[in-house]
């Protein structure tokens, strides 16, 4: 009797331990911190993971209870780590559960790749290891090591057990991986032995859009059948400089413009290519009889409408009056067509812009402010940031400079902006030199070269209504001295490709493929092989990904930094410190002054006059770096170019924030930590 009292008692007492463990397991649980962890030596930059396939969210601890499965690839905030779970949420304000340690990988840096546009460079292949990339990369033929793999790639079979690739970027009939859906390519290691040449390994986790279900609806299957049939609609948008000295240009403009509707009159493909006009002169305000800055003569208008365009070119016209200085505002008139135009109505975006002057040269520079010197654009924008402000619109540029003898003090500070301005994400430029000794030649290799362009992109229209498939430009040798004709071959070939790409990924709904690890290399190998002496071909860009809150707090101590540097520009004296000064302003802007620190060989990020989350990034930053000595070694053009710089990207920070299509919650509903991808070279 005594025993079974004995043994009822520890029944009881083993009841009550079991409830009250689960008691404080729970209290422990609701007691946690809010707040995410922060990285190691950190002060404002948590910790982060980003969930693998399969990965499971638990409501516990003990992963007892499960509270739902997380989209593949979902970027996490850490809250807490206990044994082998990790508290995890895709917001900084409150946690969501618990993952299992093996069911995400770390991603210390929010570092993460972007496909660059396939103009003729390879689909990128994902490694197993980094040994067998590393093999690769020292065989004695590494084109004819990369054609096998991708050959049992196109023949979609079952891969050998010891084959090193595991994956592959889709190739040319799936299209470019769409760029509709926000993907993730994160960057765990990066191995840089092979840097010399252009190039370094990356270890990177997971690689999939993981947010477009990949069940297809009835719709998007019609849409995938019907991709060649339907045929790609390419918009071409002339930006012309409608100066004095542009006249012959203009007309020029006019006459391709009305050669492709001849053509393309009795073509099956007439309603696939679409024009439309903008012109652009200088600031009213600083040259009277100006008239305008920049203004859309045209929207998009097809063959069907050519009468009421004939009636808008009728508009098109030069400037009787003398613009207030050379050079004009191009800059206005490239923002206008991306922001102005009903680019929802093609597929393809090309803009064409002719000029025989260089730009504004970006943000307005106070001290010659309303004065007949000042050569400050209306976007305050630098050939730079607009060029990603294209990128980001997936708009392609190509400049037509037009090189007169009345500019030859212009053109090298001209060539160099517009190199910039029409950068591709392959690294190369579609800038095109039109040479102009005399009116008559330069209306002769204008007409040439524009001529050239219309044709390759109706060729491609008609091409697509047959069912054609794109061919893969080659690979050019950049030493190679071509004509202005044979340029612009290349480059709307190259243009043509990708955009169809482009197209057809989008159309079928392409994703990349599905790799929880892998190494990859960051750019075409094979153009590497095959021109040595050129740099290789980028297969990805890096780019790290901000929250709202991080990009609008970047944005001003970009401002407090430009204030002090205008201030310490404009007093010139050895008496103001900028160094000192930027960290005072610093301080009484944050929320926090004590967070700043006195360390004298700290960098901006580690005194927190910068994001910390800059601070370690795989990237040369002046600005970062910036120590006292510098702005005293500045020459006054240097000094210049640093603001102009810090003002272009500010507004390149604000186009960012207006932009509605590119930022991802990753499931999370607070505007504050949507994410967006900005790329590393946007970065100060």
């Amino acid at each position: 009797m005594l025993q079974h009292r004995y043994c009822h008692c520890l029944l009881l007492l083993g009841n009550l331990l079991f409830c009250l463990g689960t008691f404080l397991s729970i209290l422990a649980t609701d007691t946690l911190a809010d707040t995410p962890l922060l990285q190691e030596g950190k002060r404002t930059v948590f910790q982060r993971v980003v969930s693998n396939p399969g990965a499971v969210l638990y409501a516990d601890p003990q992963g007892k209870m499960v509270s739902g499965k997380p989209r593949t690839f979902t970027s996490y905030y850490v809250y807490a780590r206990q044994g082998d779970m990790i508290r995890v949420g895709v917001t900084t304000t409150k946690a969501q559960g618990w993952l299992k340690t093996n069911a995400a990988t770390e991603w210390p840096q929010a570092i993460t790749m972007v496909f660059t546009d396939q103009m003729g460079r390879q689909p990128v292949l994902f490694f197993k290891d980094h040994q067998a990339l590393e093999e690769l990369c020292s065989a004695d033929s590494i084109k004819d090591t990369i054609e096998q793999y991708v050959t049992l790639f196109r023949k979609n079979v079952k891969l050998p057990s010891d084959c090193p690739v595991i994956a592959s970027e889709p190739f040319d009939e799936e299209g470019q991986v769409s760029q509709k859906d926000f993907y993730l390519l994160p960057v765990i290691n990066i191995d840089r032995q092979f840097s010399d040449s252009g190039t370094q390994l990356l270890e990177v986790a997971c690689l999939d859009p993981g947010i477009a279900d990949t069940k297809k609806d009835e719709k998007a299957m019609v849409e995938e059948k019907n991709t060649s049939a339907i045929g790609m609609r390419t918009g071409i948008v002339f930006v012309v400089d409608t100066t004095k000295s542009m006249r012959p240009y203009i007309e020029q403009t006019k006459e391709i413009i009305r050669n492709v509707f001849d053509r393309m009159q009795s073509s099956p493909a007439k309603d696939k290519i679409a024009f439309a006009v903008i012109a652009f002169r200088s600031r009213p305000e600083l040259g009277p009889g100006t008239e305008y800055n920049a203004k859309v003569v045209s929207d998009f208008t097809t063959v069907s409408e050519r009468a009421k365009l004939e009636d808008l070119l009728s508009g098109l016209e030069e400037t009787k009056a003398s613009t207030h200085t050379f050079d004009e505002d191009s800059l206005a008139g490239v923002k206008m067509a991306v922001d102005s135009l009903q680019w929802d109505m093609v597929d393809g975006k090309i803009i064409l812009l002719v000029t025989d002057a260089g730009p504004l040269s970006g943000p307005q520079d106070k001290r010659l402010a309303d004065t007949k010197k000042d050569r400050s654009s209306t976007t305050g924008m630098t050939s730079e940031s607009m060029a990603d402000y294209l990128r980001t619109n997936g708009i392609f540029l190509t400049a037509l400079h037009v090189k007169t003898p009345q500019g030859k003090n212009d053109h090298p500070y001209a060539e160099k902006s517009y190199r910039e301005l029409a950068r591709l994400s392959n690294g190369r430029s579609s800038y095109l030199a039109i040479e102009a000794k005399t009116t008559a030649e330069g209306e002769a290799r204008f007409r040439s070269v524009g001529k050239t362009i219309a044709d390759i992109f109706c060729k491609i229209a008609e091409n697509q209504i047959r069912g054609a498939q794109a061919s893969r430009p080659k690979i050019q040798d950049e030493r190679k001295e071509l004509s202005a004709e044979d340029q612009a071959r290349q480059i709307a070939e190259a243009c043509g490709y990708a955009m169809q790409l482009r197209f057809v990924g989008d159309r079928k709904k392409t994703t990349a493929p599905h790799v929880v690890k892998a190494w990859i290399a960051d750019s075409d190998l094979t153009s590497l092989e095959e021109h040595p002496d050129n740099a290789p071909l980028p297969a990805v860009e890096a780019a790290v990904l901000l929250t709202k809150t991080q990009l609008s707090q970047l944005r001003m101590q970009l401002d407090t930094i430009i204030n002090t540097a205008e201030k310490a520009f404009l007093q010139d004296s050895e008496n103001f410190n900028f160094y000192e000064q930027l960290i005072s302003a610093a301080a009484q802007m944050s929320r926090d002054p004590s967070s700043f620190s006195n360390a004298p060989n700290a960098n901006l990020a580690q005194k927190g006059v910068l994001l910390e989350v800059l601070d370690g990034l795989p990237y040369k930053s002046r600005v970062l770096g910036f120590q006292q000595e510098d702005w005293t070694n500045m020459t006054t053009g240097d000094k210049e170019q640093f603001i102009k710089r810090l003002k272009g990207l500010v507004r390149e920070y604000e186009e960012f924030d207006r932009d509605n299509t590119h930022w991802e919650g990753f499931g999370g509903t607070e505007a504050n930590d949507l994410s967006f991808r900005v790329p590393l070279r946007s970065l100060p």
